[in-house]
């Protein structure tokens, strides 16, 4: 994993911890957290403050995650919430971590100028030995406090005063003032400085778990499912009105129409389009070449194209769909039949706006591995556990491709790819905002074609 770590496509934007002060504030943390130390005198943490270095250091990767389900976290600083979140295993976490900071920005602020600020993201489960257990989680509510517990001591001094004013023999109660004059002196002045942290919880309907080899959960959705990775017959009943894996590629397809969940990323005829597609034909001509060592360090996109050529006809169906789609796109041919059948159906596919968009893009990374920048971009965990399987060449050639085709603009692959992005404010309508409306296919196709089979060709009836 050096090359990728080398290359800024593992650990980037995590913060550095490189102070005597701040490395102290998180050992304490640590230690009130877990019960663990470290001697580490710097290192990096992401937005839960987890430390690959220090995971190392203690020969444990989920030294603050350890069931998998109720997530602890270690915030020092506000710039935490631009870090990614590593080991994830759950999709929602990111976001809980990232809306608690916005949303407790100025308190935090405050916090962490003294101390360390440490949690838990608590739900309902504390573990599953079953995956019908999962459905049980509808709740994620965020608890945190400093080490020196000045949230709860600040809380302890607002009830006190609150007595001193209200009752008749406060002013005379030696006791209580004294209490107070000892809470004040931890706390500071709570009229200019308040203490206190928003609580917030955040409602948990459909989301992505790694959990039982993975599983995608969507409930708050007009036709709800449940789509696993492994076989379903492996997974038992499960409390959901359907249950798919990923080989059920008309299920899904249906699943996603039904939902307005996914929109075609060929809505017209013209040279973006094409580059598009294009792009997604090498990283798939980079997938099987990289794999047979025929393509050197440092290939270009030229190179990948031509090879393309030399290898005509012994592609995968998947990249030859697209080839049929930029034929159409570019030189007018003949609009293709790409049906959920077809495998390169859910490479022609991006999730529609709306607060589902992440998790259907990670699903369709997962039902379109051979687009491996997709991958990358929308499921880095599966990313890296295929990665690690690669021979040594594949890992090189892909690794330089993303580096120089991803990060040297990623805001701008991301739309072109996926469209605009919402941004981070909080929705007008409900806790998670306003299911966006399905983008409206442009005209151009031919004689209504898409208009009477849909976006995404004619689905197979059950």
């Amino acid at each position: 994993m050096k090359r990728l770590i080398e290359k800024g496509l593992m650990f980037g934007n995590l913060v550095p911890v490189d102070s005597p002060v701040l490395v102290e504030r998180y050992k304490r943390a640590l230690k009130h957290l877990t019960g663990k130390e470290t001697s580490l005198p710097d290192f990096h943490i992401d937005i839960s403050g987890f430390s690959p270095e220090i995971g190392d250091d203690l020969g444990d990767e989920h030294y603050l995650n350890h069931p998998g389900f109720n997530r602890q976290f270690i915030l020092l600083s506000n710039d935490q919430r631009h870090a990614p979140l590593l080991n994830a295993q759950f999709s929602t976490s990111r976001t809980i971590l990232r809306k608690f900071i916005d949303g407790n920005e100025a308190q935090l602020f405050a916090l962490t100028a003294r101390d360390a600020v440490a949690g838990e993201l608590i739900n309902s489960v504390y573990g599953a030995d079953e995956p019908a257990r999962l459905f049980e989680i509808r709740k994620v509510t965020v608890e945190a406090d400093t080490t020196e517990g000045t949230v709860a001591t600040a809380e302890r001094l607002t009830t006190l005063i609150d007595r001193f004013k209200t009752e008749r023999d406060g002013w005379w109660d030696d006791k209580l003032i004294a209490e107070m004059i000892e809470l004040a002196g931890k706390t500071g002045d709570l009229a200019r400085n308040p203490v206190q942290l928003r609580a917030m919880s955040f409602e948990q309907e459909d989301f992505w778990t790694s959990h039982f080899g993975g599983l995608y959960i969507f409930r708050g959705v007009a036709h709800p499912a449940a789509i696993t990775v492994r076989p379903k017959d492996e997974i038992g009943p499960l409390p959901i009105a359907e249950v798919l894996d990923l080989k059920d590629h008309t299920g899904i397809a249906r699943f996603l129409s039904a939902n307005q969940l996914a929109e075609p990323i060929v809505t017209a005829k013209g040279p973006q389009v094409a580059a598009i597609l294009r792009q997604k034909m090498d990283f798939i001509t980079a997938e099987v070449a990289g794999a047979d060592a025929r393509l050197p360090e440092g290939a270009t996109r030229r190179d990948l194209q031509a090879l393309a050529r030399r290898m005509a006809g012994r592609l995968p169906p998947e990249w030859e769909g697209l080839a049929q789609l930029v034929a159409w796109a570019e030189d007018g041919a003949r609009w293709p039949r790409i049906t959920s059948d077809h495998p390169a159906y859910f490479y022609t596919l991006r999730a529609t706006p709306g607060e589902d968009a992440d998790l259907v893009n990670m699903l369709l990374a997962e039902l379109a591995p051979l687009d491996v920048r997709q991958l990358f971009i929308c499921h880095k965990e599966l990313f890296y556990q295929v990665y690690r399987t690669w021979p040594e060449g594949k890992r090189a050639v892909v690794a330089d491709l993303l580096a120089r085709e991803y990060m040297v603009d990623k805001a701008g692959t991301r739309e072109a790819l996926f469209g605009p992005e919402d941004s981070m404010e909080e929705p007008v309508a409900g806790p998670w905002g306003r299911r966006g409306d399905a983008v409206t296919p442009a005209r151009d196709r031919g004689p209504d074609l898409v208009d009477r089979v849909g976006p995404w060709g004619a689905l197979r009836r059950r």
